[in-house]
């Protein structure tokens, strides 16, 4: 295995002398022992309306991807937008992306890309993931913010500790899998050495596929030289990926005070998108992120500081480069991002009596972004002048800034019930600087207000929001058997840079740049937007056994009314080129061209989840069924339009075999037809479909086996919430991007 940073693995080679000779005399560390979760759950122990997933329950997934946004599909009320092969974009009861907190090791990163190619979840491979924790809907605030549909948390493991006495402790693990669709495949590394006090622990993976394939043709094949074809019929293209991750962390533990510090490093160097117009030529980010937890006779104290810097760019790869059956005379259209996140949180957890519980906690969080594009090619920039034009600044140092302080009362007024009240007050301060476009002589002076940038310059940049979040949970324990939860909450949620202060109108291609959508429009930002203000309510009822293990069902119904929505309305006017003129309001069977604007939005349904054993014991073993169905509307209530990619109805349903070392399961996905599309968008529908996945897994001693089909019968359907198809040129409307087909996979996980 080759990483880019050889001082890291040097490192780890100095820290870690003889590993290889010692490693499989050493004891395990003092660990809690794992629980088998064959099904999404909600755990008595965790907080209000969240569901966790632990390290046993997500390693049958970790060898069919290397996207860790796919370890959540099992949830109810998750889904995904389709994105590239590490960068799915998650999505909770319909609100995505942006609209979700999402914190990785405590962390809360941000997308730098105009097309949010690296959300934070790709910010960790699904290898060197720990624990999974969903809070949806109603998110008590001392763990949401400037979010609508929830958190999610992601961690890597805890670092661990020498027994008393015992010495040091060696111990790592390897790992290799690969997956026949789009030859798939990849490795990783873990290592550790700790005593009593100190934990040394190294982390790395890398991951690469080629374009994956759909089950059937969904396009005409490539044009042919006589001896090549370039994408077949059902090749997606721009579907590839490479990726490496790397992370090395110290850790110090004393009585009841814990030190940790990381270090991670990810190198991209390149991902194809197939629902966008560009792809990632290059994505390199450094973390570092320091925590402290503290265990006191009062309660607990934590601290972090976290600092990411983020290097991305933006070309063709060679399939959105083709065209007649040969490469296109073009020297490509370079873009580049700079992203920075600092942050610093401090939060307690106050046990003032035996009923009473407070959490109390300050966040600070600072963002950067500089987001321009080279000059390009005379051809395109300037063919009369037969000059090339000048930098393009999309954002010129953007800031986006957050503080926040919150306060939370949780009271257990008995054994039957359980209260939880909490308010957090947030202020986001934005600003941005001075714009230009390509062509300075075409679009105009940017310091005369009458040109386009100009116009935007002379506006001013600065807006400060100050948001309030409340959210109040009751919880209802009537027997062992039963457990009700009901819950109230007001969050919001300020805009993103792009959806702000984006600029152009007067160039096509520069506002198909900014779109993290999917569905090749494109999109100019809004001054004048307001944070979005959402009021949900939920409720969820929970039968079960007496010890949550054998059987279980649950019911959450939930219903979001959002003011200030940030939807889009066709653009119009402009002057010269600008493609806001002419049928953009009333084209229907092509894209468009959108602009950000506050309306008012509702959502509504329910999830519902169970598990249910079927054989107890003999010749099978244990055989359990488990079940999760979603389903989820959204109107915008002022167009009467719908809401954009929506997850129709759909199901999961599994039968779960386990003898002895062995687990087998057999799952069904069905997924009804998206016909409830957005109009203003020209959003494409999908037809309904059924899909059968297989999996085993091996265990003995020290090493795992997994084994899997997904789509065993390799039926062709397209993905409700993948977009369209932009994988290659000609780049036409009407073609939305499909799912995989048939993929047999193989991992293998040694302990050592």
């Amino acid at each position: 295995m080759k990483f880019a940073r050889q001082p890291i693995v040097a490192a780890v080679a100095l820290a870690l002398p003889g590993v290889w000779q010692s490693v499989v005399a050493q004891e395990q560390p003092a660990t809690m022992p794992e629980v088998v979760v064959e099904a999404s759950r909600i755990w008595p122990s965790e907080p209000l309306d969240s569901s966790r997933l632990d390290a046993a329950s997500l390693a049958p997934y970790r060898a069919a991807t290397s996207d860790t946004a796919r370890l959540l599909e099992a949830l109810p009320g998750v889904s995904l937008y389709g994105a590239g092969g590490v960068s799915s974009l998650p999505v909770i009861r319909g609100l995505a992306d942006d609209r979700i907190r999402i914190q990785v090791d405590g962390m809360d990163l941000i997308s730098s890309c105009a097309n949010h190619m690296n959300p934070p979840l790709s910010a960790i491979d699904p290898t060197h993931v720990g624990s999974v924790t969903v809070f949806a809907g109603v998110t008590p605030v001392s763990a949401g913010g400037d979010s609508l549909a929830g958190t999610i948390q992601v961690s890597a493991p805890p670092p661990a500790f020498a027994k008393a006495g015992e010495g040091t402790l060696l111990q790592g693990q390897a790992g290799a899998f690969y997956r026949s669709n789009g030859n798939g495949q990849g490795a990783n590394l873990v290592a550790m050495i700790a005593n009593e006090m100190v934990s040394i622990n190294y982390s790395g993976s890398t991951a690469q596929a080629d374009n994956y394939r759909a089950g059937d043709s969904f396009k005409r094949a490539g044009l042919s030289d006589g001896t090549t074809v370039w994408l077949a019929g059902d090749e997606v293209g721009s579907s590839s990926y490479k990726a490496e991750n790397q992370s090395l962390s110290f850790a110090l533990r004393q009585a009841e005070h814990l030190l940790e510090l990381k270090f991670g490093y990810q190198h991209i160097p390149y991902q194809g998108f197939p629902n966008q117009r560009m792809d990632m030529t290059l994505n390199d980010s450094q973390q570092v992120n320091l925590r402290y937890l503290g265990q006191y006779a009062w309660g607990s104290l934590e601290a972090r500081a976290y600092h990411d810097k983020t290097r991305h760019k933006m070309n063709f790869l060679e399939d959105k480069l083709q065209t007649t059956g040969m490469m296109m005379n073009l020297a490509g259209m370079p873009m580049e991002t700079e992203g920075t996140t600092s942050g610093a949180t401090l939060k307690a957890e106050i046990v003032s009596s035996d009923r009473d519980l407070f959490r109390i906690g300050a966040e600070v969080l600072k963002y950067h972004l500089d987001d321009w594009w080279e000059p390009i090619s005379p051809v395109v920039a300037m063919p009369m002048a037969g000059m090339k034009g000048s930098t393009f600044w999309n954002i010129n140092d953007g800031q986006r800034d957050r503080f926040d302080v919150y306060g939370e009362w949780q009271a257990r007024w008995s054994e039957r019930w359980l209260s939880q009240l909490g308010l957090r007050s947030s202020t986001v301060a934005m600003d941005t600087g001075n714009v230009q476009g390509y062509n300075v002589p075409y679009y105009g002076n940017p310091a005369n207000p009458a040109s386009i940038p100009g116009a935007f310059n002379a506006q001013d940049h600065e807006k400060t929001d100050h948001n309030i979040d409340l959210a109040a949970l009751l919880r209802f324990t009537p027997s062992a058997e039963q457990t009700f939860e009901a819950g109230l909450a007001r969050k919001t949620r300020s805009p993103n840079l792009y959806e702000r202060y984006a600029w152009s109108t007067n160039n096509a291609m520069a506002m198909n740049m900014v779109n993290w959508f999917g569905d090749g429009n494109g999109y100019v930002g809004n001054l004048q937007l307001d944070p979005e203000v959402a009021r949900t309510v939920s409720v969820t009822a929970a039968w079960h056994d007496a010890t949550r293990e054998q059987w279980g069902l649950t019911l959450t119904p939930f219903y979001t009314h959002v003011d200030d929505y940030i939807d889009a309305q066709r653009c119009s006017g402009g002057s010269g080129m600008s493609p806001c003129q002419g049928s953009n309001l009333t084209r229907s069977d092509d894209f468009v061209y959108l602009q950000f604007a506050n309306q008012t939005a509702r959502l509504y349904g329910a999830d519902v989840s169970g598990h249910f054993p079927l054989i107890r014991g003999g010749a099978l073993g244990s055989v359990k069924m488990t079940a999760v169905v979603s389903y989820v509307r959204g109107k915008n209530t002022d167009t009467g339009d719908n809401l954009y990619n929506i997850m129709p109805l759909n199901a999961r349903l599994a039968l779960v075999q386990r003898s002895g070392n062995w687990s087998n399961t057999v799952e069904g996905v069905l997924v009804d037809a998206k016909t409830e599309v957005s109009q203003v968008r020209n959003e494409l529908p999908t037809s309904g479909y059924g899909l059968l996945n297989v999996r085993s897994s091996y265990e003995w001693k020290q090493l795992r086996v997994d084994l899997g089909i997904d789509n065993v019968f390799d039926r062709f359907y397209e993905s409700p919430l993948g977009g369209a198809y932009l994988g290659q040129r000609p780049m036409v409307y009407g073609t939305a991007v499909p799912g995989s087909g048939r993929s047999i996979y193989a991992g293998l996980n040694l302990r050592f």
